[in-house]
């Protein structure tokens, strides 16, 4: 068999028509096959690759890691430099209340302990979160995500969830005396880049603020530039008081967290004791990969040509058959009719050296989310290889 008959067979599959690209190297914003072809990277590993693939600095602080230690110990009981220095970073660039960071093995986990968190610092059981919302595959991300499609199949799940509409003034109600928490994306992703409006944000942050939730703002894929400011919700001029992340967090390894402040968090310290614990959430390795990609986020000054980006992209991908263009920063859904053209899109951008795909909740919209590295000649590039697929 060759390497592609063997993922098929002994990797378990998420889908009946994997893309099956057999991937020999990464670097910025391109991909390489194992028949040398070259592909413009358009969606960065889903918002993973904000520094662009295999950063200089990642790698090299990769190797110098793998040269001192790799796993010791369960997270949290030895004093480890590099989830002690990236924790400290985050927070120097993190409001005052954002002060304690708990490592996860991934953004699913993250929300998983924001949850818990959330339960057992409130002594509440009942979570609100939004129709279109994407939190993760986990069981209890899979309680709070918002198509009823992805969820069915797995019943029952969390008891006490409620959803309701994202951005709308009359769903505030909904959050009561009995709500733990509130668990939103700052803008939603696999909706198609729904953003709120801010007086909507600001509203929702009053609200829970009155009736002592917790406003939980996901920024698994929000986070680290890709809105054009470093977090998502300084577009929107509130504070959560729990922030996730994952994704970019890892420099391109795998790492999640959630934040907040240190009081709220010292209730997963003690009755019970070692109420989360987690054997590889802030492993080491990945830890100083993500530190080193921030760094390098904030060194290269990477976030400040967003902005530039984005405006391409605004004026470029003009055309009739796009219905509409949700753009937020260096990331947004080009609208369709339906699924069946925006796939016959991405299927002939991916012959022409395009790797993009769509998004789970609005499945007729092409998604970009390339590197925030991607140069202003690729992305005239992928503009030009979408506008030309369209027209096929």
């Amino acid at each position: 068999m060759n390497l592609r008959q063997l993922f098929l067979q002994h990797v378990a599959q998420t889908s009946t028509a994997p893309l099956a690209i057999e991937v020999v190297k990464a670097e910025g914003s391109t991909l390489w096959d194992a028949s040398g072809k070259t592909y413009i990277d358009l969606i960065g590993g889903i918002s993973v690759a904000n520094v662009g693939h295999r950063h200089p600095a990642v790698v090299e602080a990769i190797r110098r890691q793998t040269d001192a230690y790799l796993h010791v110990m369960v997270y949290g009981e030895f004093v480890q430099s590099p989830q002690v220095q990236y924790a400290h970073k985050l927070t120097e660039h993190l409001p005052a209340s954002l002060n304690s960071v708990y490592f996860t093995n991934s953004g699913a986990e993250a929300v998983e302990g924001a949850m818990k968190l959330a339960k057992r610092a409130t002594g509440r059981t009942e979570i609100v979160a939004f129709n279109y919302s994407y939190h993760g595959s986990t069981q209890g991300a899979l309680s709070i995500i918002g198509d009823e499609y992805w969820r069915n199949a797995y019943r029952p799940l969390l008891p006490g969830v409620h959803h309701c509409r994202y951005n709308d003034f009359e769903m505030l109600q909904q959050i009561g005396p009995q709500t733990a928490c509130v668990i939103a994306e700052t803008v939603q992703a696999e909706a198609g880049v729904k953003a709120p409006s801010r007086e909507w944000m600001q509203a929702l942050r009053q609200r829970c603020t009155e009736t002592g939730t917790l406003l939980v703002l996901d920024e698994i894929q929000a986070g680290f530039g890709r809105t054009g400011k470093l977090w998502g919700f300084e577009h929107f001029g509130i504070v959560p008081d729990i922030l996730l992340f994952g994704k970019a967090l890892g420099g391109g390894l795998p790492l999640g967290a959630f934040v907040a402040d240190k009081a709220l968090m010292q209730h997963l310290a003690d009755n019970p004791v070692l109420g989360h614990i987690t054997t590889f959430g802030g492993h080491p390795l990945c830890c100083a990969a993500g530190l080193a990609a921030f760094e390098a986020l904030l060194a290269e000054n990477i976030v400040a040509t967003v902005a530039e980006k984005e405006a391409l992209l605004r004026r470029l991908l003009v055309h009739p058959q796009i219905k509409a263009l949700h753009l937020f920063g260096l990331w947004a859904a080009v609208e369709f009719e339906d699924f069946a053209t925006c796939k016959k899109i991405i299927d002939a951008a991916i012959e022409r050296g395009l790797i993009t795909d769509w998004f789970l909740f609005a499945s007729n919209c092409l998604r970009i989310s390339p590197p925030l590295t991607t140069t202003i000649e690729e992305l005239e590039r992928a503009c030009a290889i979408i506008l030309e697929c369209i027209d096929l």
